[in-house]
């Protein structure tokens, strides 16, 4: 008799994998010097601007995994059915639905809880400043972060959507994969041409970029979806993706509308 894998097996696994897997792909492209034209820093930068090694940094994703995994198995087994029968998916409009809501919740979770951990000072220094050791951003850094961030942003934070959209766990399967997707290539570091993430997403690695510098460590906090929330919220700040001396791109502050006027 074959033995099937439960579709909330696969909603807390999956994404792990694709995680890895996406991630991975982005260190072998690395490795090409052909793509050193569409670079967002120039290669070394990240051994001498960042302050954490490679090795710690899988460690440190491995650990957010962890209680990922914990978190979602807990969940599933709370709100599952004792038939073990997979609730009837959905029209696809009812599906496409769901997914924008969940991407909807997930941004505004994470936009509020990522910009209270840089206005508390407290927060900042002992816990989200651990992400932001990478000032040069890389593909399977994406997730690194201080262990309670992580339960806090990611993992709570996809409980939510997953809970507000009312979708089923077959559904998370795609959603949350699809958001890792997004958040590993909001870390990439290429800005490479025929990204069909950057043509759909205002929010893009450029984007996320500038929030990893110092003179963007104020600004741009939405996350991984949409700028909403930014630009409402007056933390939105415009770039242009400038071409660098010596090959690749740089993304550039530029004066917004108001700040020319008050200049």
């Amino acid at each position: 008799m074959p033995i099937g894998v439960s579709d909330e097996l696969l909603g807390t696994f999956v994404p792990i994998a694709v995680y890895w897997l996406y991630s991975g792909l982005y260190v072998a492209l690395d490795g090409v010097e052909g793509l050193d034209a569409y670079r967002l820093h120039p290669r070394g930068e990240e051994a001498a601007r960042n302050v954490v090694s490679r090795g710690a940094v899988v460690r440190g994703v491995l650990v957010q995994q962890a209680f990922q995994v914990v978190v979602a198995l807990t969940l599933f087994a709370v709100i599952g059915d004792e038939s073990g029968i997979a609730p009837k998916q959905p029209s696809a409009v009812v599906i496409a639905l769901q997914f924008i809501i969940a991407m909807f919740v997930m941004d505004t979770w994470q936009y509020f809880m990522h910009r209270y951990m840089h206005i508390n000072k407290f927060l900042y220094k002992h816990i989200h400043s651990k992400h932001h050791t990478l000032v040069v951003p890389y593909s399977f850094g994406a997730l690194y972060n201080h262990p309670l961030e992580g339960l806090i942003l990611d993992t709570i934070g996809g409980a939510l959507s997953f809970l507000l959209s009312g979708m089923t766990p077959r559904t998370s399967i795609f959603f949350f994969s699809f958001a890792t997707i997004k958040t590993v290539d909001d870390h990439c570091g290429l800005w490479l041409p025929g990204n069909i993430l950057h043509a759909l997403f205002n929010n893009n690695t450029a984007y996320h970029d500038i929030h990893h510098q110092l003179y963007g460590n104020k600004y741009n906090f939405s996350q991984p979806f949409f700028v909403l929330w930014d630009k409402i919220l007056g933390t939105y700040m415009p770039y242009s993706l400038e071409n660098r001396k010596g090959g690749g791109f740089e993304s550039r502050p530029v004066k917004s509308v108001e700040q020319t006027k008050a200049d």
